[in-house]
């Protein structure tokens, strides 16, 4: 019997390394569960989950051109989906004024520009030591 992406096998865990499991599996071939195939949460170390020796059941997800199989037991698992974070309360606004004409936000930005360059040329005078004259006037 060969083996195909989708088939559910039995197999042994017969070694465990940091990046997976080897899974010895019927008719004398390996396949290997990757770390990220171990579990639907994060896996920090393989062993947390496996030991070896261990009889577990594999769905068989890649078989290449060279023999190498590829298993899953996530993919037998029911999907977790992350718990919903409450959303963030936004200040309310006491008052909702019709929306700004184009020309209001216009001359609301130029001000507050002409506010930071203001403010600019402010902080980079200071640094100068004096009031920004040139030397040799």
């Amino acid at each position: 019997m060969a083996l195909e992406v989708g088939a559910v096998v039995e197999g042994v865990v017969t070694g465990i390394t940091n990046f997976g499991a080897f899974v010895q599996l019927p008719e004398g071939k390996v396949g290997l569960i990757h770390i990220s195939e171990v579990s639907n949460v994060f896996v920090k170390d393989v062993h947390d989950f496996l030991k070896d020796q261990q009889k577990v059941t594999v769905k068989v997800v890649s078989v290449d051109a060279n023999g190498k199989i590829g298993l899953s037991l996530k993919a037998l698992m029911p999907e977790v989906k992350p718990p919903k974070r409450p959303m963030e309360k936004r200040p309310v606004q006491a008052e909702k004024a019709a929306p700004a004409s184009f020309e209001d936000k216009l001359s609301k930005f130029l001000k507050d520009s002409d506010d930071r360059l203001l403010d600019l040329k402010r902080n980079t005078e200071s640094k100068r030591g004096g009031r920004g004259a040139r030397r040799g006037d």
